[in-house]
């Protein structure tokens, strides 16, 4: 018997995901743990491999559909010693649609009679004033708000004990609802999104993948609900650039190079264990007080940011934080991260030193309640032993949840990360 090769979960929060590549075909003799496509997420492209072996006897889905909901039939597996043609023929006779029922057949005719009938479109559900969804047909809808009925006080006969025309004309005069609560349950029109204009200049329109959707949606979604308190410090970096040469040239007959960002991925850990009140979470009616530093750290994807995680990253050697910020950025550039390196984290990191930027301010990456943004090390007039002097100095601000962080305690974490990066030894003790 064939079997049913199915779009699956490849993150607990994916309903959907866009099929990007089949890496078989028709015809195809797989086994298990091949990679049978490439499959976009709200997160990045991940690689779906097969559960069990035999011959592809269909594609259902082909590459490049997109929405496709999780558990969709996207291919079929005939099994060893099956004919490839008649499993083929089984799914598409389970593919092939179904005579619609007596009472399917009713429904629809009623839906198309209230469309005729009414000049716009109604809703197909109305919530009851307890807030349970109530099903009922256009037709059935319309009738009840013509007797003054109340379709929560109706018991319906169709589908899923959907409410229709038989029912509401069957309904004693009991059933009516006041007329404050009719109004309260009338369904608001949805507003369309507005299109924008684009001033009659050229432009070249590129559809949005999942994980830019994702991003826009989560920015939006930060910057409207979490209050943020923006903390910045100027850091002297000599002593940490000379320690960093001094590993260097210690660690390279292991094939290990330290960069600026390993150590201070390092700090920021340090510094959210030693003043655990930043390292929380605002979950509504509690505060989530974490017990180690998971540090998300920001990649530039091809498809979009994403943020891998150095899990504990307080307890690691900055060796091991380096060895694994290389494994985890190539993997995120080409998109190949799993659910678990990039779901979760306790804090975040951004540095955009690379690029020359002096300091900027970062959107947190909820549900976390800090995100650190580090600008470039640059020569700089610096007071240094009580004296004007040059130094390498860097600008790093926070962007703390002002709901689960307080000022106050910002500002000591911007104080402990401040006196870690200038006396870095306390980073490899």
């Amino acid at each position: 018997m064939a079997t049913e090769i199915k779009m699956p979960a490849l993150s607990p929060t994916m309903e959907e995901g866009t099929l990007a590549k089949w890496l078989v075909k028709v015809g195809d003799q797989v086994q298990s743990g091949d990679i049978l496509a490439e499959i976009e997420t709200d997160k990045a492209t991940m690689e779906f491999e097969a559960v069990d072996e035999g011959t592809i006897a269909s594609i259902a889905v082909e590459e490049g559909a997109e929405g496709v909901k999780v558990g969709t039939v996207i291919a079929m597996l005939a099994e060893e010693g099956e004919d490839v043609e008649d499993a083929a023929k089984a799914a598409r006779k389970a593919d092939a649609p179904k005579s619609e029922t007596k009472q399917e057949t009713e429904d629809r005719k009623e839906a198309v009679a209230e469309q005729k009938s009414a000049p716009a479109p109604a809703s197909t559900s109305a919530p009851a004033p307890s807030g349970e969804r109530i099903i009922a047909s256009p037709l059935a809808k319309r009738i009840a708000a013509d007797k003054g009925l109340d379709l929560s006080a109706i018991k319906g006969s169709g589908p899923h004990g959907r409410i229709i025309k038989a029912d509401v004309e069957s309904a004693k005069p009991g059933a009516a609802a006041p007329k404050a609560a009719a109004s309260e349950a009338a369904p608001a029109a949805s507003t369309p999104a507005a299109k924008v204009p684009d001033f009659g200049i050229p432009y070249e329109a590129e559809k949005l993948n999942n994980v830019r959707k994702t991003i826009a949606r989560r920015l939006t979604e930060a910057k409207q609900t979490i209050p943020h308190i923006y903390l910045t410090v100027d850091v002297q970096l000599d002593k940490l650039l000379k320690l960093r040469g001094e590993l260097n040239a210690a660690l390279e007959p292991q094939g290990v190079k330290l960069s600026v960002n390993d150590l201070l991925i390092k700090a920021l850990a340090k510094a959210l264990v030693a003043v655990p009140k930043c390292n929380v979470s605002f979950a509504g009616e509690e505060l989530r007080k974490f017990s180690r530093a998971d540090i998300s750290v920001a990649v530039a994807a091809p498809s979009g940011l994403i943020t891998p995680i150095v899990v504990d990253a307080g307890n690691k050697s900055v060796s091991a934080i380096s060895k694994e910020m290389k494994e985890l950025g190539g993997k995120a550039r080409e998109g190949k991260l799993q659910p678990h390196e990039y779901q979760g984290g306790t804090a975040s990191l951004s540095n955009l030193g690379m690029f020359g930027i002096k300091q900027f301010e970062a959107v947190i990456n909820p549900p976390q309640g800090m995100i650190l943004a580090v600008g470039a090390g640059e020569q700089r007039p610096h007071v240094v032993d009580g004296a004007l002097a040059i130094a390498s100095v860097m600008s790093a601000t926070g962007s703390f949840d002002h709901r689960a962080i307080d000022g106050a305690d910002g500002a000591e974490l911007m104080k402990v990360f401040k006196e870690l990066v200038e006396a870095p030894l306390g980073l490899v003790a």
